[in-house]
């Protein structure tokens, strides 16, 4: 029972987590990355979301509400708004960031932690999920299930040159980024709906 509560959870999560956005990603920076970088970078940002997840599941809602006074509802809606304008962007332009006046190098050293680790791969939806299944099923059963999403997640951006080369020779890498984006916005939009509903503003 416990072993199906644990997949159960697992796949939720790796739904919420969506790989292949971190797939689609990682394609505007392919040119300028080598396989050692994509690994450096996917392990990095795969880390840093996973402690993130993992301190929020045990502590988010003292956190948050008892030190921050922040309530779900408002991360909701702050994490809605980021994803819209990251989905908007490689809806309007075909790719996830903007490269220009910017060195990779300084994107390297960003981009591990933001926006990839949060709020694409530690994400209000997932971090919500989190906390609520830590409250129904307990600390230890939400951390395996995000152990096994997050490195489910890993292993997707790890092998995201070869299928962005594949994707590249049948010419729909710029329609996948462009779709991925409309998805990631429409998602972003459903937060912040939430989130107002929640707040009881809407």
């Amino acid at each position: 029972m416990q072993m199906d509560v644990l997949i159960e959870n697992a796949l939720y999560l790796l739904a919420l987590l969506n790989p292949v956005s971190k797939v689609m990603f990682l394609a505007t920076y392919e040119p300028s990355l080598n396989r050692q970088q994509i690994v450096e970078l996917s392990w990095k940002s795969s880390v840093a979301a996973l402690i993130i997840l993992t301190v929020l599941a045990a502590a988010g809602q003292m956190i948050l509400t008892d030190i921050f006074r922040i309530e779900l509802y408002s991360l909701r809606i702050t994490g809605g708004l980021i994803l819209f304008f990251i989905g908007w962007h490689a809806v309007r332009e075909g790719r996830f960031m903007n490269r220009r006046h910017q060195s990779i190098k300084q994107d390297f050293t960003e981009l591990s932690l933001v926006p990839l680790a949060a709020p694409l791969i530690a994400g209000p939806g997932t971090i919500a999920a989190a906390i609520s299944s830590t409250a129904e099923f307990g600390l230890g059963l939400t951390a395996l299930a995000l152990l096994l999403a997050v490195a489910i997640n890993f292993v997707f951006m790890l092998f995201s040159l070869t299928i962005n080369h594949v994707f590249e020779r049948t010419h729909l890498l710029g329609p996948l980024i462009r779709l991925t984006g409309l998805i990631i916005a429409s998602v972003a939009v459903q937060m912040v709906i939430t989130g107002l509903r929640d707040s009881n503003l809407w």
